[in-house]
């Protein structure tokens, strides 16, 4: 095992479980954590790979969707499954897709693994929170209290001070995939939602939504 998301097969190849990302990026014991998981699903057992293709990533590892032999289940649903992985809301089939949220939802659910600690997901209220998280990926819940658009993006804003509260963005280009999910902008105005992705500090925490599964509405307005 590498780390909680990606192992080395026995021919030397460098394997990275697609759709998930590591829990507490940062945090040596909860990567240590998710690796002996990843272990105890795979270790020493024949795997089956499938992916869009075999092309490495920019570190060299191949991205797929790993089976354990006789299983049906992924590799990566079984980590959603035990708290040891977030769901990234990069995968294209819809299908799998909300296969894997639905394992990340149960795991929340009953506070298995990383969703035992309060701390999981941040919220949108304590963006010095959020801001410590920069450059990793993060789950974020708040109330949108505004949305506007600035040129070519719009603003999903989490707090009344635009330069130092949490805001999602979201580039004017893939605004038609949001509005086709019935989650136009306009239509997340005072409604509480989750969020999720790589967290950047471009005046104030910023997430991009590059994705409309990045979004899950948690109720009513």
């Amino acid at each position: 095992m590498i780390d909680g998301r990606s192992f080395r097969l026995d021919d030397g190849r460098e394997i990275r479980l697609a759709g998930i990302e590591p829990v507490k990026a940062g945090d040596d014991a909860a990567r240590a954590r998710s690796a002996r998981a990843l272990q105890a699903i795979i270790g020493g057992r024949d795997v089956t790979l499938h992916g869009e293709d075999d092309v490495p990533d920019r570190y060299g590892r191949q991205p797929a969707f790993v089976f354990v032999a006789g299983s049906e289940i992924p590799v990566q649903a079984e980590l959603l499954r035990r708290g040891e992985a977030l769901y990234s809301a990069t995968v294209a089939d819809k299908d799998c897709a909300a296969a894997l949220a639905a394992a990340e939802a149960s795991a929340r659910k009953t506070n298995f693994g990383t969703w035992a600690e309060p701390t999981a997901i941040k919220s949108a209220e304590s963006p010095g929170d959020i801001l410590a998280e920069a450059g990793r990926f993060t789950v974020v819940e708040g109330r949108v209290l505004s949305v506007r658009q600035a040129r070519a993006t719009t603003y999903l804003n989490f707090g009344r001070n635009w330069t130092r509260d949490f805001a999602a963005t979201i580039s004017r280009r893939i605004i038609p995939a949001f509005e086709s999910a019935n989650l136009g902008p306009k239509s997340l105005e005072n409604r509480r939602i989750r969020v999720r992705g790589v967290v950047s500090s471009r005046r104030g925490p910023r997430i991009e939504l590059l994705r409309v599964g990045q979004i899950e509405v948690l109720g009513g307005k």
